[in-house]
């Protein structure tokens, strides 16, 4: 018995080290490492975290080890990890008196709204924190907030408080590391300081989708602009209608749903999402002619839009469609010269995409430049009905475009 309540107390001692502080053996008080402003034998000159750890070490937030290590690749608990911030914010903090050393640090928080109690709700605080986890703290800590639980992410990554682990990867249930998380205060004390950090458009963007099932807010901002007084408010992003992303037909026998509608930049090599495509050599646009030689590859200054769609049910085959997808639509930019488009020498107009036939592919190819506007730009899908008595569409987005002319009729 007394060896196992040595070990017990060895790995509370453990853990309150990585947090920055050291427990007594009986739990009764606490005290604070002393903080080393030295190089770290475990963090070489060009660890990728060199300077944030010094940085959050100078800030006197966390510490290293009696060692001289700092173990910039141990997993950070939830206790942990608001126990840096805290101090980090300079939050208040009560006296320890018994219990949990946490406690205090978990009470600073939730005081400060940096926690919510949904936020953990097993109210397990020696578990790892994860990324998702600390996207929410991060983004209170700077004083925004949300109550769309999809969205933390996006508006940590569009802050710059959080990057993607490589292309754009979020990685919402991996743990985090003491470099990771000393990283990210820093970035939250940086946003506080009036700082506008760099962003990982990539995570930007597959923090859009997961939020509400598009990333074309991101890739393809010049486009998609409006009058502020539309949404008020709110963010231009918040007018797109996820609530209309699934579609019913009006008998009740066919239900199609988009799932995410992705935006690829054909000129960054990089787009993660360039994956969902064939190879872009094999591509074609169609000019609404039978030609079968206007190849993608000659207009990479384009964007395609990419539709993730699935069939929920159908069940009247005779009055819909078995294609596979649900069809979508982009209403609003036209051609200047629609002679040149249809004898296919110029793509300046957005065109349907293929690549052995027309319709195989759920995809739609958009010039950045070339094209005008007739009123406003829209998106929507629909259901693909044999008659128009079938017919049903769902608006997913309106906004004025870059382009709009209110003296135009559209």
């Amino acid at each position: 018995m007394k060896r196992y309540s040595s070990l017990l107390a060895s790995l509370v001692v453990l853990s309150s080290i990585i947090a920055g502080t050291v427990v007594s053996s009986d739990n009764s008080h606490a005290e604070p490492l002393t903080i080393t402003t030295g190089s770290f034998t475990d963090v070489k000159a060009n660890h990728w975290a060199k300077s944030s750890i010094a940085e959050a070490v100078k800030e006197g937030y966390v510490s290293g080890y009696p060692d001289g290590t700092f173990k910039p690749d141990v997993n950070v608990s939830r206790a942990e990890f608001i126990k840096m911030v805290v101090t980090a914010l300079h939050l208040p903090v009560g006296e320890y008196t018994t219990g949990s050393w946490y406690t205090v640090y978990s009470t600073a928080a939730a005081e400060a709204k940096l926690t919510v109690t949904s936020d953990f709700k097993d109210a397990n605080w020696d578990a790892f924190i994860n990324r998702k986890q600390m996207s929410r703290i991060a983004v209170r800590g700077i004083g925004d907030s949300t109550t769309d639980d999809l969205r933390w992410m996006y508006l940590a990554t569009k802050k710059g408080l959080i990057t993607g682990l490589g292309d754009g990867r979020l990685g919402e249930g991996e743990t985090t590391t003491r470099a990771q998380a000393v990283t990210i205060i820093n970035r939250i004390l940086a946003v506080k300081s009036g700082a506008k950090l760099p962003v990982d458009k990539y995570a930007v963007g597959n923090a859009e989708i997961m939020w509400h099932g598009t990333n074309i807010f991101t890739v393809m901002p010049e486009i998609l602009v409006t009058a502020a007084n539309q949404y008020q408010g709110k963010t231009i992003e918040e007018l797109w209608r996820k609530d209309k992303m699934i579609i019913n037909s009006k008998n009740n026998k066919y239900r199609g749903q988009l799932d995410a509608l992705i935006a690829i930049d054909l000129e960054d090599p990089k787009d993660p999402n360039r994956k969902l495509l064939p190879n872009i050599n094999t591509l074609k646009w169609f000019n609404n002619d039978n030609r079968d030689d206007l190849m993608v590859n000659k207009w990479k200054q384009s964007y395609v839009l990419y539709a993730k769609t699935h069939v929920v049910y159908n069940k009247d085959t005779k009055m819909f469609s078995q294609k596979s997808y649900i069809p979508f639509d982009l209403n609003g930019l036209d051609s200047p010269d629609l002679d040149a488009f249809f004898k296919g020498t110029s793509l300046n107009m957005p065109a349907l995409l293929y690549k052995k036939k027309v319709g195989d592919l759920p995809a739609m190819i958009i010039p950045k430049k070339g094209w005008i506007q007739y009123g406003g730009i829209t998106f929507k899908i629909y259901i693909p009905a044999y008659s128009s008595a079938g017919y049903v569409s769902n608006q997913l987005l309106s906004v004025d475009g870059p382009k709009y002319n209110p003296d135009i009729p559209y």
